[in-house]
């Protein structure tokens, strides 16, 4: 929940020197991915909301899905994958 990398890497510091000895793999995993996992908060704060989690994918991955039921059955391959675009654009002009 921190908004700032600095406080999010000093959290992570009173993390694994509280937690190391005690789960030694765990905090291992923490400190080789913890570079990636604080990488939304390089941009914008305004950004930060839509990014730190997959919540809005996983909205849009559910659009196409609710939208290719409504549809049924597709004639071709090429138009299931049209339809897909289409969703996925407009959810693209929506977030711009």
């Amino acid at each position: 929940m921190a908004r700032q990398r600095e406080t999010a890497e000093s959290l992570a510091r009173a993390f694994v020197e509280r937690y190391g000895g005690r789960y030694k793999r765990a905090v291992e995993v923490l400190v080789q991915g913890l570079e990636e996992a604080l990488t939304y908060l390089d941009f914008p704060s305004g950004h930060q909301k839509h990014i730190k989690s997959t919540n809005v994918l996983e909205r849009l991955f559910k659009e196409v899905k609710r939208r290719t039921r409504v549809e049924g059955v597709f004639p071709s391959k090429k138009s299931l994958t049209n339809l897909a675009t289409v969703v996925m654009l407009r959810a693209s002009e929506d977030w711009a």
